[in-house]
C-alpha cells in the first residue's frame, strides 16, 4: 500500500534493513522513496544481517511533490538480507513507501 510508509528522523544516515527467509538469487530491486538524495544498496548472504557488501550507491533526481520510482537491474546475485541507507536527502525528512526484488 503506497499510501502507508517508512520515514527517517531527519538525521542522515538513515538505514533499514530487509530480510528474506532464505538466501535467493536477486535480478532486479525498485524502490518508492520521497526526498530521497542519496541512496545505497548492500547486500549480506549470511545467516544473521552482517557482512554486508555495497551492490549500489547512486543519487536520485528530485522529484518536487511526486515519488521517487528507481529500478536497479542487477546481476544474479544472491542476497539474505538487503540494506537499504539513505545516505543524504533533499530535506530533512525522506519517506519510503514500496521496495520490491525480483528473482527467484
Amino acid at each position: 500500500n503506497s499510501e502507508t510508509f517508512w520515514t527517517t528522523t531527519g538525521m542522515f544516515p538513515q538505514e533499514f534493513i530487509i530480510g528474506f527467509p532464505q538466501c535467493v538469487k536477486i535480478s532486479k530491486v525498485a524502490i518508492q522513496c520521497y526526498l530521497v538524495r542519496t541512496l545505497r544498496i548492500e547486500r549480506s548472504v549470511s545467516k544473521d544481517p552482517v557482512g554486508f557488501e555495497q551492490c549500489i550507491e547512486k543519487d536520485l533526481q528530485h522529484t518536487e511533490g511526486q515519488l521517487q520510482v528507481e529500478e536497479f537491474p542487477l546481476p544474479e546475485f544472491q542476497a539474505t538480507y538487503l540494506r537499504f541507507i539513505i545516505k543524504s536527502a533533499f530535506d530533512h525528512f525522506v519517506s519510503v513507501h514500496r521496495v520490491m526484488a525480483e528473482g527467484t
